[in-house]
């Protein structure tokens, strides 16, 4: 008892100092880490051993991935590059089913841009477009959000799930396979609920001044299909090398796999992803590469994603190295919730803090060493937990997310109307995603 009651103190913990103190996440994992360590009667030595260790072996495995997929998102974002996907599958899905388009916009945008700045850069297009079809722009930019969520919090190369994949230690061509179908899953529903929130709640659409602003950058972009390789590329190799180590070796056993095993490995995909990203710009200025320009300013970015990520290794492996998962066992073998447990713990992580990356990488943490009790340590249930906890992670955004604040203010809702369309929005996309997931399980788990 004292052992279940010490971890849900830890997360409390997190959640209190991280909200309340406005603590950084990176400083509120490591506090919890070295706090769990000390009540749980670890010598002091290896505390602190076990701390580097986690930390240092994290960001081992996923360090480089994220700040490749940051880079690759920097090129997109600042090149038009993700203007130039969105009008392609605007004309692709068609201008009279401006939600699906929307929705599908934000989902592709969304695998290497932050789903804060996708939103930014497509909301004057989703006005746009939602003021020429005359329809309410709550429906609209609902699906959009949603499309963003959805591959933010379940499909890589974005920094949460890979984070999630490197500290359980799932393969990540299963964890994009999985994450594309039920994240697609759970979008359908959500653009369901979207034409029905469109249809009760009228916003107007009518475009601000403020937001003519990008019409440079729309001018300068690169083509859709040029803009769409640095993402999908990388995503063919990682999947191709996980095809090739199937028990059936269906590329053989040679040269063919051996090279696919090279280039399929995340760190090579997504650095093959970066260098077509350099193509992107239609005047290449090597000031981009410098510390002040689009790299450089990426790699800020990269910087804070990684820390909390290692922050959040160093606390899961002082649980992994406590008497947790001894404890722990009977007990969570006896409720029966499978991989429903890291989703609820996400969920309940992701509402009380705001952060979706937070909630995945403290989830994954806490998850980690339970995995074999629960009896998910195959690598399709791994994947499976990675996906859960992502779907969790998107449930709910409210007031205490940067990203409702996105949303609410760039579509000019009210904060009533933030909470019934962002915040429900959000709930449905996860609980959705989560049912997919499930049902998978019965045939796979």
């Amino acid at each position: 008892m004292y052992t279940i009651i010490l971890i849900l103190l830890s997360i409390v913990f997190i959640v209190v100092i991280s909200t309340r103190f406005k603590v950084h996440p990176f400083l509120s994992l490591l506090a919890a880490a070295f706090l769990y360590g000390l009540f749980s009667g670890m010598p002091l030595g290896q505390i602190i051993e076990t701390i580097n260790e986690g930390f240092g072996g994290t960001i081992e495995k996923i360090g480089i991935i994220i700040i490749a997929g940051i880079i690759i998102g920097a090129f997109l974002e600042n090149s038009g590059g993700a203007y130039a996907l969105a009008n392609k599958i605007l004309s692709l899905v068609g201008k009279k089913r401006v939600h699906t388009a929307m929705a599908f916009i934000g989902y592709i945008v969304s695998v290497p841009v932050f789903a804060d700045s996708g939103f930014v850069i497509l909301s004057s297009l989703n006005r746009a477009i939602t003021k020429n079809a005359k329809l309410s722009l709550a429906g609209t930019a609902i699906a959009l959000a949603l499309g963003l969520t959805a591959t933010h919090t379940m499909v890589p190369p974005t920094p949460g799930p890979i984070a999630a994949a490197g500290i359980i230690g799932a393969d990540l061509g299963l964890v994009i396979l999985l994450g594309l179908f039920v994240s697609l899953c759970g979008l359908v529903v959500s653009i369901l609920f979207a034409k029905y929130i469109g249809k009760k709640i009228f916003i107007d659409p009518t475009l601000s001044s403020e937001q003519e602003k990008n019409k440079k950058i729309i001018k300068d972009a690169p083509s859709a299909m040029k803009s769409f390789l640095p993402i999908v590329i990388p995503i063919v190799l990682i999947v191709l090398r996980s095809v090739a180590e199937f028990p059936t070796h269906p590329f053989g056993d040679g040269k063919v796999r051996t090279l696919l095993g090279f280039v399929g490995n995340p760190v090579a995909a997504l650095f093959v992803g970066v260098l077509i990203s350099f193509f992107l710009p239609r005047k290449f200025d090597k000031e981009m590469l410098s510390t002040t320009g689009w790299v450089g300013k990426a790699l800020k970015t990269a910087a804070i994603i990684i820390l909390i990520t290692g922050a959040g290794g160093a606390f899961g492996k002082v649980l992994q190295s406590s008497d947790l998962g001894t404890i722990l066992g009977e007990n969570i073998c006896g409720t029966s919730l499978g991989i429903w447990l890291p989703f609820l713990l996400a969920a309940a992580i992701k509402t009380a803090q705001g952060s979706s990356t937070v909630a995945i990488i403290t989830t994954a943490s806490i998850v980690a060493p339970l995995l074999q009790i629960m009896g998910l340590d195959s690598d399709i249930s791994k994947a499976m937990v990675v996906i859960s906890i992502g779907a969790g992670s998107a449930v709910v955004s409210h007031a205490n997310d940067s990203f409702f604040w996105v949303v609410t203010q760039m579509s000019d809702m009210n904060l009533k109307q933030g909470y019934r369309i962002q915040t429900l929005g959000t709930a449905v996309l996860g609980f959705s995603a989560m049912i997919f997931l499930t049902i998978l399980s019965l045939f796979f788990g």
